[in-house]
């Protein structure tokens, strides 16, 4: 297993500086030109050129590339175009919301959604399952942004058992720190647990039929203990992968969910950033979502080996 996790470890070191290169390449490939959004319109070409230096942006892109991956190393992302403010500072401060909103909403979602997928293969065909199956196709179909507004206008609105919008950090009591993020927890997480809900069903309900499974009801064994000690284990691998997929699917759902509920965290941060063309905040969030899902892809990838001993060699 140590060797297992060790190859693993390794192989997500390159994919890592890809992803650094491919982010940078693209952000300073696009169109557009940072320093006429800083300046504004009535800039003269003396005073962009002048903006553009004091940037860096005028020196050559392998250049640019290689200071700022230098810099990255040593744990500096730069200060940003628009605010000057260090990059770090402005991350760390919009990083607990959107923490708080992921973890909540896949917490939600997993315990939601496996007692649903297993009680929908157990009750296969009936009614029960019909009813499960029928709501993961339109929780896995309706926009999040279409939920979030309904929940406002329905609990918020006209209930009034919620506020509308914004964050409260934990520190500032936990009933407000809840208040703020049932709406959008349970709004972000509906497609998630319709797409766990119908993979477990559809894994448990493949594993239900195999030989081993008639054999350990042949020795006396309960349903329940069968479907928790056989049936669940060895349909864990598919599960686990699709609890990845949806967590690295969160990136985007966080994004919009923030921007329906006004969170101020990660995701509005970079829709401020793409607005203003500011490269340096665009790149350290980019970067910081694209190191979290390798890391989440190296999880899975290590989960696999430990439920599939076959698998590490």
């Amino acid at each position: 297993m140590l060797g297992f996790v060790v190859k693993r470890v390794l192989s997500a070191i390159p994919v890592l500086f890809m992803v650094a290169v491919i982010v940078f390449m693209v952000l300073r490939l696009s169109p557009g030109d940072p320093a006429v959004m800083i300046a504004g319109p009535n800039a003269t070409t003396e005073q962009l050129q002048d903006l553009r230096e004091s940037m860096g942006l005028n020196r050559p892109l392998l250049e640019q590339l290689f200071l700022w991956l230098g810099d990255i190393a040593r744990g500096d992302f730069g200060v940003s175009l628009v605010s000057g403010k260090a990059v770090t500072e402005l991350v760390l401060d919009r990083l607990g919301p959107t923490i708080a909103l992921s973890l909540t909403t896949i917490l939600l979602a997993v315990a939601v959604a496996l007692p649903l997928g297993v009680i929908a293969a157990w009750q296969q065909g009936r009614w029960l399952d019909r009813l499960v199956m029928a709501g993961s196709v339109l929780g896995f179909s309706v926009p999040v942004f279409i939920i979030g507004y309904v929940m406002i206008l329905i609990f918020a609105r006209y209930l009034g058992w919620f506020p509308v919008q914004g964050y409260k950090p934990l520190s500032e009591g936990i009933g407000a720190f809840a208040s703020r993020l049932v709406l959008p927890t349970v709004a972000l997480s509906f497609p998630y647990i319709a797409l766990i809900a119908r993979i477990v069903r559809t894994n448990v309900i493949e594993v239900m039929g195999e030989d081993y499974i008639r054999t350990a009801r042949a020795k006396g064994q309960t349903e329940r203990g069968v479907m928790t000690g056989h049936a669940l284990r060895n349909a864990a691998v598919p599960i686990v992968t699709i609890i990845g997929v949806s967590i690295t699917m969160l990136i985007s759902g966080v994004v919009v969910t923030e921007s329906v509920f006004n969170i101020p965290g990660l995701g509005r941060l970079v829709l401020e950033a793409v607005l203003a063309r500011d490269y340096t905040v665009i790149q350290a969030v980019i970067l910081l979502f694209s190191t979290i899902y390798v890391f989440i892809n190296l999880a899975v990838d290590l989960l696999y080996g430990f439920f599939d001993p076959r698998i590490r060699y």
